[in-house]
């Protein structure tokens, strides 16, 4: 008798098919293999403040930390998170009932999308987007709307009127992030007073990922979208140390909501990591009460690294888009004579030793941000010159 055969039923669930291994593992392989100078993924190549670190050192010979801390985060930081908002913003948090310590700002991300969306759910998000961003809501069963962000005179804009009719019955989360990964783009208060009056008029929650909310630049500000009129109670926002202060593989992130906001964050959270950087809480508490002039040395220094991979990146032939935010600037490879910018940057290690990102994994609409590619300058500016001075090579 003949053996009945069946086709055997995939291992990863339908959920999450659509992502494979994500194109930073991909680059900096790339990069490794090649010897190539990685300006894909966005890890600064030098430590922050070293105050900062020997506070975590402090904490770890004092026994603070190396045991599970609380599930909500240590008193320190939540504190410190709490002054911070108010201090900078003007934003007021109870530590106990409106801020939460996450592993990161990307599980931050995954425990909001998973503790607040239904299986159904639509969540507008701006295109291009972190690649988590997609992924946490597949895993939460939402069902994602991009809205896209375009070039128009010379930066990525967001179209108002497209995210207003991208809004549905359906809709129940706009994930806001600005400053923009990868685009630079800042979204202005006009901008954002227009995105929090509609979240009011369609009585929507907001979670918006502000992680580089210290690193805007020129005229450009940042502006927490809770502290706009009706918006107090109905967004997450999400910051992260990794960005400030240069510590990025401590994974201390955080959230901070209005109390039923942040519980139903926080019992997703629970069963994500529970807890995770213990000693590291006590460092970040310190480096939060850092002076002032501490953001503005850090601003000022990525600003001129902007600088110098911007006007390098122009010379040898790339369109370059205004940054005014984050750490990470944007090109477009068609005056080189190119267009596809997956191949573009697959081939980019061998044609000139350097690494990148090319836009398209972020995008849904994989044609819109096709010609598109990513560098990141949080890196030494040796480092940023070698890395122009190669690139060079593709103007000769």
């Amino acid at each position: 008798m003949a053996r009945m055969t069946s086709t055997p039923r995939p291992l990863l669930n339908r959920r999450l098919a659509e992502f494979g291994t994500t194109i930073f593992a991909e680059m900096s392989a790339l990069a490794l293999s090649t010897g190539s100078i990685n300006l894909g993924q966005g890890f600064p190549d030098t430590d922050g403040p070293e105050e900062v670190r020997e506070a975590a050192v402090r904490a770890l010979r004092d026994g603070r930390g190396n045991q599970y801390p609380p599930g909500p985060g240590v008193p320190e930081l939540r504190t410190a998170v709490a002054a911070h908002q108010q201090r900078r913003y003007g934003l007021v948090f109870d530590p106990d009932t409106e801020v939460l310590v996450t592993a990161g700002a990307t599980e931050a991300i995954a425990a909001a999308l998973l503790g607040l969306l239904e299986p159904g759910d639509e969540v507008v998000a701006l295109e291009p987007y972190y690649d988590s961003y997609a992924a946490c809501i597949a895993m939460a069963g939402g069902r994602r709307v991009p809205v896209t962000l375009r070039p128009r005179d010379g930066a990525f804009r967001l179209d108002l009127d497209e995210l207003r009719d991208a809004v549905t019955d359906r809709t129940r989360l706009l994930l806001i992030n600005t400053p923009h990964n990868p685009t630079g783009t800042v979204l202005t208060r006009e901008e954002l007073t227009t995105i929090a009056a509609l979240a009011v008029e369609r009585d929507l929650l907001v979670v918006t990922d502000e992680v580089y909310e210290h690193l805007v630049f020129d005229d450009a500000e940042h502006v927490p979208l809770a502290s706009l009129p009706g918006m107090r109670e109905r967004t997450v926002t999400i910051g992260s140390a990794g960005k400030t202060f240069s510590f990025t593989g401590w994974k201390v992130g955080w959230v901070t909501a209005a109390p039923g906001l942040l519980s139903a964050v926080r019992s997703a959270k629970q069963y994500l990591t529970y807890v995770a950087s213990g000693p590291f809480q006590y460092a970040v508490a310190e480096a939060l009460a850092l002076p002032e002039s501490y953001f503005e040395a850090f601003r000022d220094d990525m600003r001129s690294k902007r600088d110098v991979l911007t006007a390098g990146l122009a010379e040898a032939g790339f369109e370059v888009f205004r940054t005014a935010g984050t750490y990470f600037v944007t090109t477009d490879i068609r005056p080189l004579g190119e267009s596809d910018g997956i191949a573009f940057c697959r081939s980019l290690p061998e044609r000139a030793g350097v690494v990148a990102i090319p836009n398209a994994v972020f995008y849904d609409h994989r044609d819109a941000g096709a010609p598109f590619v990513r560098f990141a300058f949080c890196k030494r500016k040796d480092v940023l010159e070698a890395a122009v001075d190669r690139l060079g090579r593709l103007a000769r």
